[in-house]
């Protein structure tokens, strides 16, 4: 246990002391110059405290964050719109129905591919090529398309996880369902099984460990999808919204709060899949 926790805590320590000591570097010369039009000077401690207590700093505190994050999260109601639990529900629910999309397209594609020679030569390189548009620049003309045609609200957000959570499957579900041996094949014909029966017995077993591997990948990468789904809209509501809201104002402690409150998200969405993968694999003898 010494062995496990110890280094996640001396890294974590690190990483607060680097914070508290940039957070006294970028918000410094506000304080310095605050202070020099007042005609004070300021000892190194009063500096400091400064720094660590402005409320549009450059760079908040991590006590800043913190505090926010439980003002927004446990003092707030759920239901209020400066709730981050509020926020998290609505981007979360274009998270999920994204990654369904993009799961069951990414499966349906990888299926394609390893048993289509055609749309192995053909799919597989334009699906590497849409990766290489940057997502910043597709979002719009999504939600433009889209809007074109009456669809607007959850469904863009959506698409646009969905554009980015795809990629992982077809990729880690292509390896997974190559990955029996030459022999394990060579068995299956010696069977008499159809290429269904081979699909069902022995490829889709075979790639669940990749599968659930790609889906922890897809998972964050929809979340992603969805922040940035939220920000050519105006979206009032969802993370992406309250960071749009925190960079109109110079609301930095608002920005850093949403950021957190979208590690914590993906974090947790991606612990589940880890459970369900243990589940799974254990009940199937692979783990």
């Amino acid at each position: 246990m010494k062995r496990s926790v110890l280094p996640v805590l001396t890294v974590v320590l690190a990483l607060l002391v680097i914070w508290y000591g940039a957070a006294v570097w970028l918000n410094a010369a506000w304080a310095q110059d605050r202070a020099t039009r007042a005609g004070v000077e300021l000892s190194l401690a009063e500096l400091v405290a400064d720094t660590w207590a402005q409320d549009k700093p450059k760079l908040p505190a991590p006590h800043q964050v913190a505090v926010e994050l439980w003002e927004t999260t446990v003092e707030k109601k759920i239901t209020s719109k400066r709730s981050l639990v509020y926020h998290s529900w609505i981007t979360l629910s274009a998270t999920l129905l994204g990654f369904a999309l993009g799961t069951a397209l990414g499966i349906a594609l990888a299926v394609g591919i390893v048993y289509n020679r055609v749309m192995d030569m053909s799919v597989m390189p334009w699906v590497i090529a849409s990766q290489t548009i940057p997502i910043l620049a597709i979002a719009p003309m999504i939600i433009v398309v889209l809007n074109a045609v009456g669809i607007s609200g959850l469904l863009p957000k959506a698409m646009i996880s969905m554009y980015l959570s795809f990629f992982p499957v077809v990729v880690g579900m292509v390896k997974g369902l190559r990955s029996p041996a030459i022999m394990q094949l060579d068995q299956m014909k010696t069977w008499n099984a159809s290429p269904a029966q081979t699909f069902w017995k022995l490829r889709l077993p075979s790639s669940l460990p990749y599968l659930f591997t790609s889906m922890k990948v897809a998972m964050a990468a929809s979340l992603v999808g969805a922040i940035v789904g939220e920000l050519p809209t105006g979206a009032v509501a969802g993370l992406g919204a309250r960071l749009l809201a925190g960079s109109y104002y110079g609301q930095t402690i608002q920005i850093w709060s949403a950021l957190f409150m979208a590690a914590a998200l993906a974090a947790v969405l991606v612990g589940l899949i880890g459970l369900v993968q243990r589940l799974v694999l254990k009940r199937m003898g692979m783990a």
